[in-house]
């Protein structure tokens, strides 16, 4: 069977495949009680721990009683658009018309839906190194080009306008960021992101910004939506990270006016809609009880970060940047493990903690560094650090 070339340029998602090692080391005897075994701690996965909310559970309960489970319109329940549009005004102190809103599969059909709807063969997308190696795929599945912009520890592992406007070629269609980042957990600041805004309109271009983690945002300095600088940002967003509705796959974008029409296009045809029960539950995040909880966990992921970084340091780790939101710690681990990707298995071998090694997230060196989810419990995370000090002091 002959496969289409594309699949040529999406490599596998190794943190997936790092997962399922730790799976099957799971179900073997060096986690089996029985024999001496010990549990994996899973450090390796974004997933908060918190679950959906109570009143979230209790809505898709409820909607599923009274049978409200036909498809929706391909851009979403108008209440679910205005309820986005009114988080936007209370939040942000933001006028966004829930017109401009669509409701997606999850934030990966919105960066699906978008490359779809703007990228043809030969056009070429500007985006950090490191960064979330999926949405290098998305592009690359849309026939173009992912451009990677390295982006070290002195610039907060993210791009400058500096150098976007030096990559910017004839065949440049877009820029797609991300604040804060999945791997690093940190955000651009909102003067550069401004002057990257400004260079990309200047060029034609497009500003995409994926900001799924923009509501764990944990310093002042950072917690405002791209979505400030004009119409013509494009915003990729989802309910799985701050409001913690991972597996329920709902995400949404907010557009410029122009695009509404071409994307829901594409959705009508590709996805037909997101899960109305999903929908129906995710009305109910917006309650005050609700958002209360969520502000609640996103404390709770501060404090973890401020437990889980001087503890990495002290273990011999470098912490150049310190995460300012999401739940990553994007650490280098070669003076104390070298290769990150060995260094993984032998920590899922023989310490029975998973993390996920550097290699998805880039080329610029990214297999020195590892990145470790601090979106487990503070149990987990003081025992993972007591295993990890055994090991290395044992190995030395």
């Amino acid at each position: 069977m002959k496969l289409a070339a594309r699949l040529d340029q999406i490599e596998p998602f190794y943190v997936m495949e790092c997962a399922k090692t730790a799976a099957e080391i799971a179900r073997g005897p060096l986690c089996d009680p029985a024999v001496g075994g010990r549990r994996m701690i899973y450090l390796n996965i974004g997933e908060p721990d918190f679950g959906a909310a109570p009143a979230v559970q209790l809505a898709a309960q409820a909607c599923i009683a009274a049978g409200l489970t036909q498809y929706t319109a391909a851009t979403g329940l108008p209440a679910l658009r205005q309820a986005l549009s009114d988080w936007y005004r209370q939040r942000f102190e933001l006028e966004v018309s829930p017109e401009r809103i669509v409701i997606t599969a999850g934030a990966s059909a919105a960066l699906q839906l978008l490359c779809l709807a703007l990228f043809e063969r030969g056009d070429q997308v500007l985006m950090p190194d490191p960064c979330y190696p999926c949405n290098r795929h998305f592009v690359a599945a849309a026939d173009a080009q992912a451009v990677l912009l390295t982006a070290g520890p002195a610039q907060r592992f993210q791009p400058t306008c500096a150098q976007v406007d030096a990559a910017w070629n004839g065949n440049t269609r877009a820029v797609l960021l991300a604040s804060p980042s999945n791997p690093t957990g940190t955000s651009i600041a909102p003067d550069e992101l401004r002057a990257i805004v400004e260079t990309v309109r200047a060029r034609g271009g497009v500003t995409i910004v994926d900001e799924i983690y923009l509501g764990l945002s944990f310093d002042a300095r950072f917690q405002r939506t791209a979505l400030e600088f004009g119409e013509d940002v494009i915003s990729v967003n989802s309910f799985s990270k701050y409001f913690g509705m991972t597996g329920w796959r709902l995400g949404w974008l907010v557009l410029p006016p122009a695009l509404v029409a071409p994307v829901e296009k594409l959705a009508q045809n590709l996805f037909i809609c997101a899960s109305s029960i999903a929908q129906h539950a995710a009305l109910a995040c917006f309650e005050p009880a609700s958002l209360a909880e969520f502000e609640r966990r996103r404390e709770t992921l501060n404090e973890r970060r401020d437990y889980i970084v001087p503890a990495l340091q002290a273990l011999g780790f470098k912490v150049p940047v310190l995460p300012d939101g999401a739940f990553y710690v994007w650490f280098d681990c070669s003076e104390v493990a070298g290769n990150s990707w060995d260094f993984a298995f032998e920590l899922m071998h023989k310490a029975q903690i998973a993390l996920t090694p550097g290699r998805d997230f880039g080329r610029a060196g990214t297999a020195a560094w590892m990145r470790l989810s601090f979106a487990s419990s503070m149990a987990d995370l003081q025992e993972a650090v007591a295993r990890l000090s055994s090991f290395l002091a044992a190995r030395r």
